[in-house]
């Protein structure tokens, strides 16, 4: 069942299949496989991938700084679009938009469905999400202290479009009514009691603990 921050919010008019009810729409034939969606796993990376590369590497094949410009816009925004509507409701349950009422004012939305998920495609969704933005910050270390200030430009739009996406699934996983920084000072909280707990019962001359998750990968 999906919830959401706002009560009563309109369908999205392209909701094709309702949101909370994409495992009935599953292919059986891929019950235990290691990714159930394969093909948007690779998307969730490819666009934004190309995007770095192309940014990186755009001035080995071409000395236009308006077709590098423009190509990396382009999987820029393939990319926004792709999380934001596909790869995040289908590979971690979770789906942020907005709508205005009819007064005109503007209300944002963060869901979340209790469904399952898969735990490959979890890893690879969330590392995607956080790792391709901390990229882009060293691009805009780089281009501003070697004073580019025409792909600075660039970089700023990058930062924006994988900051939404980061902030809006961030907000759906922990919660919109809570804040961020409780909810990471909670989690902190956990994981050193976790620790200490286990120190304590662990007997004596036992290994430590192997199977901890990585912080960030929910």
């Amino acid at each position: 069942m999906a919830s959401a921050t706002v009560r009563n919010v309109p369908l999205l008019d392209d909701d094709t299949i309702p949101f909370g009810e994409e495992d009935e729409m599953r292919d059986p034939s891929r019950a235990g496989q290691k990714y159930t969606h394969p093909y948007v796993t690779f998307f969730h990376l490819f666009f934004r991938g190309a995007a770095i590369l192309i940014y990186m590497f755009c001035g080995w094949f071409s000395d236009s700084f308006i077709t590098s410009f423009v190509f990396v816009v382009l999987f820029l925004s393939a990319d926004f679009w792709t999380v934001k509507n596909i790869s995040g409701r289908l590979l971690v349950g979770l789906r942020w938009w907005n709508y205005v009422d009819d007064d005109g004012v503007s209300h944002w939305v963060f869901e979340s469905k209790n469904s399952r998920v898969n735990k490959n495609e979890q890893r690879i969704f969330w590392l995607g999400l956080i790792l391709c933005p901390v990229f882009w910050g060293l691009f805009f270390l780089f281009a501003l202290f070697g004073l580019k200030f025409k792909w600075l430009l660039l970089v700023m739009i990058a930062i924006a479009l994988n900051a939404a996406n980061l902030y809006g699934y961030v907000k759906c996983n922990y919660g919109a009514s809570k804040d961020l920084n409780s909810a990471a000072t909670d989690f902190v909280k956990t994981q050193l009691f976790k620790n200490a707990v286990d120190i304590m019962t662990r007997p004596s001359g036992a290994p430590p603990p192997t199977n901890v998750r990585p912080t960030g990968v929910v």
